[in-house]
């Protein structure tokens, strides 16, 4: 059994060539493990991103079981980055750190993209994030860090909220009006046409408008805030480096994403299509078509974009629990905003 020494000088003598293998992030020695429990045995560890099947691998990315006489162990690790400050404040601000709208906590800057008519550059997060979940005003400002991480306005100001989709709560959500439907123009207008007909004829007769309830459903939680100067923003986004365009989500797919809370994290689809009951506070809004990964996000994450393993946008991260992330498509953020990646 050879000592840590001997595979010290095997590390330095064979790294090189490791190193250019696929897949390959690093190499070193320590216990070789079996079917999951460390043995005693030191051997020489190659850290990789993810385990491959061997059928997947050409012969030249293939790690031997030994070199020369040493058993190699692989060791999956993931994606290796330095860790970086997410909830500080950065000039220019990048995507995957604190933003919010001055009178919320925080969430998250989600990505560059540019109005699909003017070719602004503008930056994507949530409306519960920039829009204070409906009750902003566009123009308001929107802040870096948000003020949960010492963001104040007007000092911290990075941007101005542009746009944003309003969320549809169940009952209405405090939206004001009658019950009975006495808010609706077209129905007074009418009812009071009928009612004076009524009366004409000699009819006791009387009409009231009558309010009839649909459900409020929505497809994306989402908005967009345009920037003070240029300079003040960067592309790349923290962690991630810069998006490559937008990518179909599909069941099973990889996918990652840059945080303000929980930083880079990864997760799996594991579902699509899903409609489900999100909770704002006391209000309950209703999603359609969304898409379902295991638990990658905390709060605070919400505004994530979403990306697969080729840095291609899958969607718009907005809600979660302890055990699933809920996320909007890309393709409906993108339509409802009139924006492009």
């Amino acid at each position: 059994m050879a000592d840590f020494k001997t595979i010290s000088m095997l590390r330095q003598k064979a790294q090189k060539d490791i190193l250019k293998k696929a897949n390959v992030v690093g190499v070193g020695v320590g216990f070789k493990e079996v079917g999951g429990k460390k043995t005693d045995e030191l051997a020489l560890k190659v850290l990789v991103r993810e385990k491959a099947p061997i059928s997947a691998l050409s012969s030249k990315d293939l790690i031997p079981k030994e070199m020369d006489g040493i058993r190699t162990d692989v060791l999956a690790v993931g994606h290796i980055y330095a860790f970086q400050n997410h909830k500080g404040r950065h000039r220019p601000a990048m995507p995957g750190i604190s933003i919010g709208h001055y009178a919320i906590t925080a969430g998250t800057f989600g990505a560059v993209v540019r109005d699909a008519t003017t070719n602004e550059r503008l930056i994507l997060s949530n409306n519960h994030v920039l829009a204070n979940s409906n009750n902003a005003r566009i123009g308001d400002s929107i802040i870096q860090p948000g003020s949960a991480d010492g963001g104040r306005s007007p000092q911290d100001r990075i941007a101005d909220l542009e746009r944003f989709v309003a969320i549809k709560f169940k009952g209405g959500g405090g939206g004001g009006g009658d019950d009975d439907g006495s808010d609706c123009p077209v129905a007074r207008f009418f009812s009071s046409l009928l009612n004076v007909l009524a009366s004409i004829t000699g009819s006791k007769t009387r009409v009231k408008p009558v309010k009839i309830e649909t459900e409020a459903v929505n497809i994306v939680d989402a908005a967009v805030a345009k920037p003070v100067n240029e300079d003040i923003i960067s592309d790349e986004t923290m962690e991630l480096g810069v998006v490559n365009g937008v990518a179909e989500a599909t069941i099973g797919m990889k996918v990652r994403k840059s945080g303000r809370t929980t930083g880079l994290t990864d997760g799996e689809i594991n579902s699509l299509d899903t409609t489900v009951e999100v909770g704002y506070g006391s209000q309950v809004a209703v999603y359609e078509h969304q898409i379902l990964t295991g638990d990658m996000s905390d709060p605070g994450d919400s505004g994530s974009l979403i990306v697969d393993g080729n840095n291609r946008a899958v969607g718009l991260l907005f809600a979660g629990s302890t055990t699933v992330t809920v996320i909007n498509p890309i393709d409906a953020v993108l339509s409802a905003l009139n924006i492009t990646i």
